[in-house]
Order: C-alpha cells, then sequence, then structure tokens
C-alpha cells in the first residue's frame, strides 16, 4: 500500500514541459478591458528521486543496424499502466530478461504527456488503480493528472521497473522470423533489438488530432494544442478561443475561465453530461484507508460492481436502457442551467450514450460565466488575429487552444509490423483492427496487444481490462516455455468467430445508434469498445487455452498441448 512517505521519495521530477503543437508568435492585439481573476497556483508536487537518463537514439548510433545476439524473453512496448502492470507482472513470475520500450523519456504515458490544466480521470481513483497496490494517498475522489502520474512512478520504483525501462526509444518496425522464432524490432535510429515475444501496449491516446482549420499558420497569436501543452503560453487577461466540448474541453474549461479575460468556446456538438461530485480526502479519510486496508480494497470492488451494474444502460441501445440515465442527465442540466437559449445549445440531440458520456459539475456554471461565450456555429477560418464563424460573427483572440482529442488507431497498426510470409498488419487491419480476444491475431506470432481491439472500456476503468489481459499473456509466455515452442498463433477460425461474435454484439450498442463518434472505423464498424461487461470478458481470458491457437514446435511442426499443458494453463489461471 502506498504511504505518504513512500510516495514522496519514489516519485521522479516530472519531465520538461513540451512545446505546444503550433505557436507563432507576434504582437498581441489588444484585449478588452474585462475582470480578472489571479489564476490558481499549480499543486506542487512531491520531491522526488529521478530515474537515471537512458541515451537517447543518436547517441546509440553506433549500434545501429549491428544485429545483436542477446535475445530477449519479452520486449514490451510503451510504459504506460499496461505496459508497466506487465514488466510487473513479468518480474513477479520470475522472468527477468525483458525490457520495457518507451519513446519518450518517463513512465506515465498519456499521463506524463497531457499536462493541460484540469486534466484529471473520469473514473474514481480507487478504481483507476493497480488492484494489487491499492493508493490511500488521493486527494480526491477522481484523482487529478499529476497524482496520477506520481502513482505510476511510485510503482515503477516499489517493483524495481526503471532498470528494465530504455526510454527515448521508440519501435519503428517490427518483423518475424520463423526460422528463429523470434521478433526482430528496430528502433528509431536504427538500433536493431531481438526478442521472442512482444507485447504491444502504445495507448490509444497518444498522438493529438489536429483539426486541419483553414487559416491556422496564419494566426498572430499562439495556438497550443491540449495533447500537447505549453505552459509558457500566459493566458491570464488574454482573449482565448477553446475549440472542442469533448472530455478534454469540459475539463480545460472550467479551469481557466476564471483567470481570462474572455473565453469563447466553439462547440460542435453538444454532450451528455452527469454530475461529478468530487469531495476532497481529508487526512482523516487517508489514515483512515492506511488503518484500513480491507475496507479500502472492498470500497474498490464496491465502485467496480457499481460500474458493472451501469453497464446496461450505457453499452445497449434500446430505449428501455436509455430512459433513466437521460432523464438524470437532462434534470441535471434542466436545473443547472436558466437561460432557455443556452439550455437548446447545450441539449444533445442523439441517444445518451452514442458518443463518451461526460462527466463534470463545473461546465454548466462555466457556460453561464459573463466572461464566456459558447458559439455554436461552425468555424469557418481562422484570420491573423481571430476567428470568423460560417454565421458570420468574429472573434478577436490572443490564443487559440486545440481540444480536439486524439489520432485513435481504428486502422492499421501502431508501428510497421511484418508476420509470417512477410504479412503486413497495416494491410490486415486495413479497415480495421482486428485480434483474438482483443489480445492475438493470426500470423502474427507471439504478439500480443494490450487493450487492443474490442478491449476498450465503455463503462469502466480501463486498468480492469488490462490486468487481466497481462495475466493472460503472461500464461502464453510460460506455455511457450515449457512446451518448448518457436511461436504460437492465433487459429483463423477461431479469430474470426471471436470477430463476428464482436461485430454481432456491436450492432445492439448505442455506439451504433447513428452518430459519430471516435469509437467508429471509417467503415462505421466498432473494433475499438467492448459491447459488454468487463467481468464477462475477464472470465472470457481467464485461462490461456491452447486449443485456440496454432502451436508450433522447434522442428517447425504443430504441436498439441497435452493434459499435463492445459492443467498447467488452469493452474496458472488459478493462481495469477
Amino acid at each position: 500500500m502506498t504511504t505518504p512517505e513512500d510516495q514522496k521519495d519514489a516519485t521522479p521530477t516530472p519531465t520538461p514541459t513540451q512545446e505546444s503543437a503550433s505557436s507563432v508568435t507576434a504582437k498581441k492585439p489588444a484585449a478588452k478591458p474585462r475582470a480578472t481573476v489571479k489564476p490558481k497556483a499549480a499543486p506542487a508536487k512531491p520531491a522526488a528521486t529521478k530515474p537515471k537518463p537512458t541515451p537517447k537514439a543518436s547517441a546509440r548510433a553506433k549500434s545501429a543496424s549491428v544485429m545483436p545476439t542477446e535475445v530477449l524473453e519479452v520486449a514490451v512496448i510503451g510504459s504506460g499502466f499496461s505496459g508497466l502492470g506487465m514488466g510487473i507482472r513479468l518480474k513477479k513470475a520470475g522472468i527477468t530478461n525483458f525490457r520495457i520500450f518507451e519513446k519518450a523519456g518517463d513512465v506515465g504515458g498519456t499521463w506524463r504527456d497531457n499536462i493541460y490544466p484540469g486534466c484529471a480521470c473520469d473514473v474514481k481513483s480507487q478504481l483507476y488503480s493497480y488492484s494489487f497496490e491499492p493508493s490511500a494517498e488521493w486527494s480526491n475522489a477522481y484523482a487529478n493528472q499529476g497524482e496520477i502520474l506520481n502513482y505510476i512512478r511510485f510503482c515503477a520504483n516499489k517493483y524495481g521497473m526503471y532498470p528494465f525501462m530504455r526510454f527515448n526509444s521508440k519501435v519503428v518496425d517490427a518483423k518475424f522470423n520463423a526460422e528463429l522464432g523470434e521478433w526482430l524490432l528496430t528502433i528509431e535510429g536504427g538500433e536493431l533489438v531481438r526478442a521472442k515475444n512482444v507485447v504491444a501496449a502504445p495507448g490509444p491516446f497518444a498522438d493529438p488530432a489536429d483539426p486541419h482549420i483553414k487559416g491556422s499558420a496564419d494566426f498572430q497569436g499562439r495556438i497550443i494544442h491540449t495533447a500537447r501543452w505549453d505552459n509558457s503560453v500566459e493566458l491570464k487577461g488574454k482573449r482565448v478561443a477553446l475549440i472542442g466540448t469533448g472530455a478534454t474541453g469540459v475539463q480545460v474549461g472550467p479551469a481557466i475561465a476564471p483567470d481570462v479575460a474572455h473565453l469563447a468556446v466553439f462547440q460542435r456538438t453538444a454532450n451528455w453530461i452527469m454530475p461529478r461530485p468530487n469531495p476532497d480526502l481529508t487526512d482523516a479519510d487517508k489514515q483512515e484507508s492506511r488503518d484500513k486496508p480491507l475496507k479500502m480494497k472492498l470500497n474498490r470492488l464496491s465502485n467496480y460492481w457499481l460500474n458493472e451494474a451501469t453497464a446496461p444502460f450505457l453499452i445497449l441501445k434500446y430505449d428501455a436502457f436509455k430512459s433513466v440515465p437521460s432523464s438524470i442527465s437532462n434534470s441535471y442540466r434542466e436545473r443547472k442551467v436558466k437561460d432557455p437559449a443556452l439550455l437548446k445549445k447545450l441539449t444533445p440531440n442523439y441517444k445518451f450514450g452514442c458518443k463518451r458520456v461526460l462527466v463534470s459539475s463545473d461546465w454548466y456554471p462555466t457556460m453561464q460565466r459573463d466572461n464566456v461565450t459558447l458559439e455554436v456555429s461552425g468555424i469557418k477560418q481562422i484570420t491573423p488575429t481571430g476567428i470568423e464563424t460560417v454565421d458570420g460573427n468574429f472573434y478577436e483572440l490572443d490564443v487559440i487552444i486545440f481540444a480536439t482529442g486524439y489520432e485513435v488507431r481504428n486502422t492499421g497498426a501502431p508501428f510497421e509490423v511484418k508476420g509470417l510470409g512477410n504479412a503486413s498488419l497495416n494491410d490486415k487491419w486495413k479497415d480495421g483492427a482486428e485480434a483474438f480476444d482483443g489480445i492475438a491475431t493470426n500470423n502474427f506470432p507471439n504478439l500480443y496487444f494490450l487493450v487492443g481491439p474490442f478491449t476498450g472500456p465503455g463503462h469502466t476503468s480501463v486498468i480492469a481490462y488490462a490486468e487481466a489481459q497481462i495475466d493472460y499473456v503472461w500464461q502464453a509466455i510460460e506455455l511457450r516455455k515449457q512446451m518448448n515452442l518457436k511461436y504460437i498463433t492465433a487459429k483463423p477460425s477461431v479469430e474470426a468467430r471471436f470477430v463476428k461474435t464482436m461485430d454481432q454484439r456491436s450492432e445492439h450498442t448505442v455506439w451504433k445508434s447513428g452518430c459519430a463518434s471516435w469509437y467508429l472505423s471509417p467503415n462505421g464498424r466498432n473494433n475499438v469498445l467492448y459491447p459488454g461487461f468487463n467481468a464477462e470478458y475477464r472470465m472470457r481470458i481467464l485461462r490461456f487455452n491452447p486449443a485456440n491457437y496454432v502451436l508450433i514446435g522447434a522442428n517447425n511442426a504443430p504441436v498439441k498441448a497435452s493434459l499435463r499443458d492445459h492443467l498447467s494453463t488452469v493452474k496458472r489461471a488459478l493462481t495469477a
């Protein structure tokens, strides 16, 4: 269990602020005089012990393209919750011949990269954490970005992950060698890495989505994307535009509105919003959790099963399940928004849950501030001094914020991947990513995805999916070693059957009820979210069943798992 002293000692210094996605400096046009509020001070972060830096790719140029003699048992790609959790599981099982390759200079994934004002999680803290490492140190029911990043760093330190990290090591290519039964990875800069198994955990929220608005390059002020926030950009007393009102926008807006001279919010689609009571957790609350760890675990379980109980209301498209949550959200909006014209602008015109349901107790009050304008007309263009709308309105601006989300990968591979017979994963996934159980895909042996196709959370914590997948992948790696196999690959018939099941079940979900969202691939197919209960998915993948896979032995011939092999997988499943 995390203690405040442990977390303080274990937390590395935060990574340097990243530059904005796009910025052009120039003399700012004069802002209209407005009353301003002193900006809130950023929360202090714990003192830190920074991990030893990993040499950048350029510093390793001498080893570029040289075939290494060392063969890793496992190469993990990504050091967010999923990749770090995989490393912890491997070490716990006694597997130490692995490395975690991270393109950035620290652990944390999306919680390292997203530092915009108001950044926080919309899943309760006790559930948005590892089940094996509950923390009593959360300041609120819903943790903010800084605390989540500190928690990830604490876990990396506590479980000894930093020695296994390869920072500043972006994997750009992977090729499978069937004769050797191993993968050859290429790191940006040319370095080669050999590994028997590869676990890909790059995360879905890595690359910012550029809205490609006409005239962006001509703007004389500053443009920032929330995924590449630049703390050097001064917002106090400035005229600011916020483009996008999704999950990021509803956090940024309330956080900056008190400090800016004027905030123009550009909304394309109104959202379904539920209140988010987020009480402070007192020192007494934290001490009680430290003294009663069982109570903390029971609290996590209660949050988990409460989320499971809400799944049908969030996932299914039928009116019988939508009336209750729709009524709650409508009632909340009508209570909070008094102006009829503004209320109309903030009322969604699609089914509850078709797009991501947002949780915020600050958005509606922010929209009613004197220094905030909600603009629902489309953007015609960005000019050197502001934004012109389709309806002819013009907003003079100093700063433009793109809260336009991420390039979620519905199609194609996260990097170039070539499997058996030089098969391309980009080609296989060109119309949508597919994988058996969301983890393994035929023709790409010993390659496993964490939070892969069809296994994103539609109603609960992503960690609930990732932890189950981590145990599953560990079982596969252990079975391969036990049976002395060259490789394991999903049977095409088994994968096709799973994909068909996911497609059929998705037809009953609200995500396919007619609105556009990042859940759907360009051809309108859901291959991102799991169309069911998390508990059901966990049962589905509780045991790695070798009967669902083609097993190739050391002599390149197919091998059948024996009764002993099957029993060993049962034992691992029960003790995972």
